[in-house]
């Protein structure tokens, strides 16, 4: 059983960077061979993952791949599916109807559902059309697997990502601020990825004004189409710049409009958020960090990487609103100039990015 649904969550994966606001869900359809010592046997006969946001779920997709000699199996067949199926109408209609209307034997599920549309009513649907349920198997790794759509419905904020590069002697700028290269080529095509992978990049003021950065995906290539293969740049994420007293100017590449950038401010009444229907630049009141990840999740942002300053990182550490760090290490020497942030939480994954080390932290707090 274990084996189909590792596979399911691997093809869930494929969807990472396109799918939110939706989560990343993989199916396996298995035709039923009963267990042999004790092992349960079977045949894949379809699988398929949430590729874009809008466009066919998980299931429907394993449904299709499902070669029309086979498709008479499906009342003998299990779903293994990462999360609850849907039962309500969205971009696409409910995935639990689609099960009943295919007559499929069983679905095996890692986890019910955190978002209060479907909340338990999918696989409430399933039992009331006589298909066994299954719920709970592997649901670790499923919370993992979807930990920004958890962490939105159940924390009411977004999973947030502190994420820097620091020298071998413990810094992460020079003096003053002043940006230094620290980290290598490689991880910095990394980064890129990551941004493509979240809704949101942050930013505070000094690194906006000391950096002048772009937060986009110029250095990794975005999906391959149909056609001609392309390469160019991924998924923009929205960006987000804290200037309290709107004191940043006006020609920096954070406002030149290529992408969808809110501007969070402590100056009441002035400049708020404007209505057009697509706005690239926004305005936005926000007394304290509390205020302004409650925006964020009103706006439906699930996730957003913070990639400095210091006095950002900080911030978000001492008030214990973070749920991953990423930290590369250079064999640069600095001597001096602005210091790290003292990592915290559980490590949980240490490597080599070319050549530098990258170490990845998790908050056990649970807030």
């Amino acid at each position: 059983m274990d084996i189909f649904m590792l596979r399911a969550l691997e093809l869930a994966t494929l969807g990472r960077g396109h799918v939110s606001p939706n989560p990343m869900v993989g199916c396996v359809i298995v035709h039923d061979g009963g267990k042999q010592d004790g092992i349960q046997n079977g045949r894949i006969i379809g699988e398929g993952w949430h590729q874009r946001y809008g466009q066919a779920h998980a299931e429907r997709n394993a449904i299709l791949s499902i070669p029309p000699e086979d498709l008479a199996l499906l009342p003998e067949s299990t779903a293994y599916v990462t999360l609850e199926p849907c039962s309500h109408y969205g971009k696409q209609p409910p995935c639990a109807d689609l099960l009943i209307e295919k007559r499929i034997g069983r679905v095996i599920c890692c986890n019910d559902d955190p978002n209060p549309l479907v909340g338990g009513q999918g696989f409430a649907k399933l039992r009331a059309a006589g298909i066994d349920v299954e719920t709970g198997i592997l649901a670790e790794l499923g919370q993992e697997l979807n930990a920004r759509f958890f962490t939105f419905f159940e924390r009411k904020r977004p999973y947030i990502i502190l994420k820097w590069a620091e020298t071998t002697d413990g810094f992460i700028s020079g003096e003053g601020g002043k940006p230094i290269k620290i980290s290598g080529d490689l991880a910095h095509r990394l980064v890129h990825r990551w941004r493509g992978e979240e809704d949101a990049i942050m930013v505070g003021t000094n690194t906006a004004r000391l950096d002048n950065p772009r937060l986009n995906t110029r250095l990794w290539p975005g999906p391959i189409q149909a056609g001609p293969i392309q390469a160019g740049p991924g998924k923009n994420p929205i960006r987000i710049v804290i200037d309290r007293n709107l004191s940043l100017p006006a020609d920096l590449h954070l406002f030149d409009r290529t992408q969808p950038t809110i501007v969070y401010h402590q100056r009441e009444h002035e400049r708020e958020a404007n209505e057009e229907a697509a706005p690239t630049l926004v305005y936005a009141f926000a007394r304290s960090l509390v205020d302004l990840l409650t925006d964020l999740h009103q706006r439906n942002i699930q996730s957003a990487l913070v990639e400095g300053g210091t006095t950002l990182f900080q911030s978000f550490l001492a008030e214990d609103l973070w749920d991953e760090m990423r930290v590369f290490r250079s064999q640069t020497m600095l001597d001096k100039g602005t210091k790290a942030p003292v990592v915290q939480g559980k490590l949980v994954s240490r490597e080599r990015v070319g050549e530098d080390e990258l170490t990845i932290y998790k908050n056990s707090s649970g807030n």
